[in-house]
């Protein structure tokens, strides 16, 4: 009985760490990893080597998301950063393209925003509806027009037309040439939001025409854009609330009187 209290021997030590089995098994004991989880031999080495390349590869990383924390003002074009010179670059251009532009449109200002003209006659707007000829050959006539133009978001084309009968008016050589470089700038480029609407053929001719500019530069252009608005915006403008109310209000006159 004595005997059986005494401690374990070494041995019985190292035989209770190992799997339970057999007597004993009931006891729980740690798991020891078996060899199936140990790496050995070319599996040990395939990790070495993963280790070393994700080692490899970590620097380059952290000192590419460094770099992209931290870009400066020399950063390249595409960088998103507004700090970047090429975007700033892109900005400034922008900004002093609309300066120029609107610069030329306070220069063109010698276009009246709204014709000077006495109030049309019940005659005249009576008239108006007879031909597009007799509404364009009175300032109230195109006045009420244009009006009809800037809700159809065209009224450019009356803008054109005007500043094409202003060129005309002119003798001065230098007046004529920068009048015609204004023109060509706010109603033929391309890149002007006020562009007209012009043929291929038209614009050629303007094209060479403006190598040496003349009250007649436009003439082309301006009949081509005097038809479109003959065509295609003077029957709904006829139609248009804007001449509506406009020949009732003076229908009504001498009832009122």
């Amino acid at each position: 009985m004595r005997r059986a209290a005494e401690p374990p021997s070494p041995g019985g030590e190292r035989a209770s760490a190992g799997p339970a089995t057999g007597v004993g098994a009931g006891t729980a004991a740690p798991r020891v990893p078996t060899a199936a989880d140990t790496p050995m031999g070319s599996e040990r080495t395939e990790m070495r080597k993963r280790q070393m390349a994700a080692t490899q590869e970590t620097p380059g990383t952290v000192q590419t998301q460094h770099s992209v924390g931290n870009r400066g003002p020399n950063a390249c074009c595409f960088c998103w950063c507004c700090c970047c010179s090429c975007s700033c670059l892109t900005v400034r251009n922008q900004e002093e393209e609309r300066a120029r532009r609107t610069s030329h449109e306070l220069q063109a200002e010698g276009i009246p925003n709204c014709e000077e003209s006495p109030a049309p006659t019940l005659e005249e707007v009576n008239a108006w509806a007879q031909s597009f000829d007799k509404l364009m050959l009175t300032p109230a006539g195109r006045n009420a027009f244009r009006e009809f133009l800037r809700t159809e978001f065209s009224e450019e084309n009356m803008l054109f037309w005007m500043a094409c009968e202003e060129l005309k008016q002119e003798s001065n050589k230098s007046v004529i040439e920068e009048k015609a470089r204004l023109i060509y700038e706010d109603y033929i480029s391309i890149l002007s939001p006020k562009e007209v609407s012009l043929d291929s053929r038209v614009r050629e001719v303007i094209n060479r025409n403006m190598l040496e500019p003349s009250q007649h530069t436009f003439d082309d252009a301006q009949l081509q854009i005097y038809t479109l608005m003959h065509r295609d915006s003077y029957p709904r403008f006829m139609n248009s609330a804007i001449y509506k109310d406009l020949l009732r209000s003076l229908s009504e006159k001498p009832i009122e009187a």
